[in-house]
């Protein structure tokens, strides 16, 4: 494995980059340094709001690229490089057939806040940990502005209590499991993949010159954007099929190791 031709790092965060506890390592920012020092550019890509990612990103903020929302806004400092919002026409018609299921919580996701119904109070002591701006309303059908994705909480398994009853939705729009408990309804383009494509068209840099890290279904676009892709030992199966490689676990440093012999090379 050669990794000397490497110019882009991304990683994912939840299962990734952060461990169980959704802390970034000190290892990491260390070696972040000698990434930068190396002319190599980061890139953190998450199904988190933008600001959730700057907030446990900070030190580091002013150096890196953020792909957020699943890939449907890309951020470097203060610019805009790309925003893909889901078409206004189909929110109000995801939103009445969520009304129809069963111990789930809804959130309108847009570039600087997120939406949850009153009705959610609960559930949002789960989502400061991913949503650091947002705001509770009586009836998410109310929100006239524009909407970067749909995401769909349940506490126990979106893969198996969700997606059941939104599959059908795949011929219209990106519908993605995008962790145990979250799945997002986007715009076909608003993935990890075509959002990871425009930052490498940006800086000219191919696929063989990427490296990337991921856990989960809404990880798989971009492992396929990259010759140096690593599946996390705790990534779901498909990860794993995908990925050309593997790392070890979040919590056992999975990225940090693989960065580590990145920089020797």
């Amino acid at each position: 494995m050669d990794l000397s031709k490497i110019k882009m790092v991304v990683t994912d965060m939840d299962g990734t980059l952060l461990n169980s506890k959704h802390e970034v390592s000190d290892r990491f920012f260390e070696l972040h340094q000698n990434l930068k020092d190396k002319g190599i550019q980061f890139v953190a890509a998450s199904g988190r709001q933008y600001n959730s990612i700057i907030d446990k990103l900070s030190p580091i903020k002013n150096d890196i690229i953020v792909i957020a929302e699943n890939g449907g806004f890309v951020m470097q400092q203060n610019k805009e490089l790309l925003s893909t919002p889901l078409p206004s026409s189909i929110k109000n018609n995801i939103l009445n057939l969520i009304d129809t299921m069963k111990d789930v919580h809804p959130v309108l996701c847009t570039k600087n806040k997120a939406y949850l119904l009153n009705s959610s109070k609960e559930f949002a002591q789960k989502l400061k940990e991913f949503y650091s701006a947002y705001e509770m309303l009586e009836d998410l059908k109310d929100y006239k502005g524009e909407v970067l994705k749909v995401a769909i909480y349940h506490f126990e398994s979106s893969e198996h209590y969700i997606y059941p009853h939104v599959r059908h939705l795949e011929e219209n729009i990106k519908v993605k499991v995008s962790g145990q408990n979250w799945l997002d309804l986007s715009d076909f383009n608003a993935h990890k993949g075509h959002a990871l494509k425009k930052v490498q068209e940006l800086y000219h840099i191919l696929p063989e010159e990427t490296m990337v890290f991921g856990d989960y279904n809404n990880d798989l676009e971009m492992l396929a954007m990259s010759k140096y892709s690593f599946a996390m030992a705790n990534a779901h199966k498909n990860v794993k099929e995908t990925a050309n490689y593997r790392t070890e676990s979040n919590d056992n440093f999975g990225v940090e190791r693989i960065l580590e012999k990145l920089i020797r090379s």
